[in-house]
């Protein structure tokens, strides 16, 4: 049995020397694991000295992590010792387990870390349910409580830093989010967005050296203000969606060339009954069943099936089989109820023809009139009748592409864009100057973009001033108000596409925690999930750990 208690405590506590497991007992749903410390004595957490005077004892039943899907809780024996320092203010003290438990936990600390890293990854409410599930049952706000409590991570200083908003509150509430584009972990979550804040930040850390930012004023000024020595990259990315948004506008002021180049084409009319020699329409229900079945049934017929065997098959009527076999063409199936049957309106059809050639075109008024000659039929019967004699409307003319659709295309590289929509902007910018130069000034700044050729920017605003495209202007405009970071943006490999993808992040967090994604909750999960230094750091403890009361006893045996 001895031998048994020893591995279990080899397996549970990694053969720590100061834990000493001494029984085990199963009721079947809880596992108790009796431990006690081995150290004779205790450090004493007010004045810091040893005691090995022993006031009393008690037990304490910590939930540790469960084993097989059942919970395991220890049943740790923990001694009081009594302070013989008169100058110190306590007079008692309990001894805690290093690396096991803490004062007032009802936990282990790797149970409480396992949850923890449950409640960064999941929040209150998913995270409950899953530690339900591995056997470890706690509530929502434990949950969350678990994560407050996790220390703040501290991560070095980054070199090239990407800085972007984030919504607390969609259009009124924002902070702002700090990553660090080389390793792609954010750095810090700032409450606002204020350039005064953004700028005490960088002011802090002298370390950094290139600053990833759009070309929102508050953080311009406080990049500016807090880091006037360091490099500011514009972002690429909101340089082609502001791009993008002035071309649309380019296009939209010349909507009379959509118009005349895209032509509306007269749609193809379906044939008449008449013409296909069919009293039904093309695609009727009835015509398209009864010609799959003649398919079907001449198919049989040509692969040697008899007859009898097609109906066992088929699931039909001896006399049906038989009516398909017979019939060389599906439409000599065709008998229903809209041919040669007998209507109310066969006596007056001629008088009808006769007022509709005369220009009376009015079912309602021809409907009165046959009226008078007999006709018991109702106004329904003849506005039908009448509506194949009247002229089909012309269709509409096509409505031609929507500006957001031309600029769609121009905005597309060459190589990608389909065929049949590369044809349609050929045909559009032939036919418009304007738009063949702003075709031409979209795709020389997307070879600037894509092959980081900023030293040709102030070419590219030369020739766009000197053509007539008042939005492209305001776009060059705002370029040169802010011509070093854009430069930069054009020439650098750096971008702030990793920051954007951290702002989706925190949306997804914050619709996670249902509401409760305060600041300062929400800061410890977006920078403690992104850093694994927890593990880390448990392990490198793991490694250095030894119970100040076990090092002590050494030294002084």
């Amino acid at each position: 049995m001895r031998e048994v208690l020893l591995q279990l405590e080899e397996l549970l506590f990694l053969a720590d020397p100061g834990i000493r497991v001494e029984s085990v007992q199963d009721d079947g749903e809880v596992i108790q694991v009796g431990v006690r410390c081995r150290a004779t004595g205790a450090r004493r957490p007010g004045c810091g000295g040893w005691s090995r005077r022993v006031h009393g004892s008690y037990l304490r039943f910590p939930a540790d992590l469960p084993v097989a899907g059942r919970r395991v809780v220890l049943r740790l024996r923990v001694r009081r010792f009594t302070c013989e320092n008169v100058c110190c203010g306590r007079r008692t003290f309990v001894e805690q387990v290093a690396g096991l438990t803490r004062r007032y936990s009802q936990r282990t600390e790797r149970m409480r870390s396992v949850l923890a890293e449950v409640g960064l990854a999941l929040a209150g409410r998913a995270g409950a349910r899953l530690a339900d599930v591995f056997g470890a049952g706690v509530s929502r706000n434990t949950v969350l409580r678990l994560v407050d409590t996790l220390p703040e991570p501290q991560p070095q200083a980054p070199r090239v830093v990407g800085i972007d908003e984030y919504a607390m509150r969609k259009g009124r509430v924002y902070g702002t989010v700090l990553v660090d584009v080389e390793t792609r972990r954010p750095v810090d979550l700032l409450p606002d967005r204020e350039a005064g804040t953004v700028a005490a930040w960088l002011a802090e850390r002298p370390g950094i050296e290139i600053v990833c930012r759009d070309h929102a004023p508050f953080f311009t000024e406080g990049a500016r203000t807090g880091a006037p020595t360091e490099v500011q990259v514009a972002d690429r990315f909101h340089l082609w969606r502001n791009l993008g948004e002035a071309a649309e506008r380019c296009v939209s002021r010349h909507r009379p060339c959509l118009r005349s180049t895209f032509t509306a084409s007269e749609p193809e009319r379906a044939p008449a009954a008449a013409e296909s020699g069919s009293p039904w329409r093309t695609g009727h229900r009835f015509a398209d069943r009864t010609s799959a079945k003649h398919a079907t049934v001449h198919a049989l017929l040509a692969a040697g099936h008899s007859r009898r065997l097609i109906q066992r098959q088929l699931g039909m009527t001896y006399g049906t089989v038989q009516r398909l076999a017979n019939a060389a063409r599906p439409e000599d199936l065709f008998h229903g109820q809209w041919q040669n049957r007998r209507t109310k309106l066969d006596d007056f059809k001629a008088h009808l023809h006769d007022r509709w050639a005369e220009g009376c075109t009015n079912a309602w008024t021809l409907w009165e009139e046959i009226k008078t000659h007999g006709y018991r039929g109702g106004h329904g019967a003849v506005r039908a009748y009448l509506q194949p004699f009247r002229t089909t409307p012309t269709a509409p003319a096509a409505r031609p592409p929507s500006p957001r659709t031309v600029t769609g295309w121009i905005l597309t590289h060459p190589d990608i864009l389909p065929e049949s929509e590369h044809l349609k902007l050929k045909s559009l910018v032939a036919g418009c100057p304007e738009l063949d130069a702003l075709t031409g000034h979209v795709r020389t700044f997307g070879k600037m973009l894509t092959q980081l050729q900023g030293d040709q920017l102030p070419q590219w605003i030369k020739a766009v001033r000197a053509d007539d495209l008042p939005s492209l202007h305001a776009f060059a405009n705002g370029l040169e108000r802010d011509l070093a970071a854009v430069t930069a943006g054009l020439t650098l490999p750096w971008s702030s596409g990793v920051v954007e993808g951290h702002v989706k992040r925190i949306k997804m967090i914050k619709r996670q925690m249902y509401g409760r994604a305060g600041f300062t909750l929400l800061r410890k999960r977006v920078l403690l999930a992104s850093w694994p230094f927890l593990r880390r750091s448990r392990a490198a403890e793991a490694k250095t750990r030894g119970p100040p009361a076990q090092e002590h006893g050494r030294l002084r045996a």
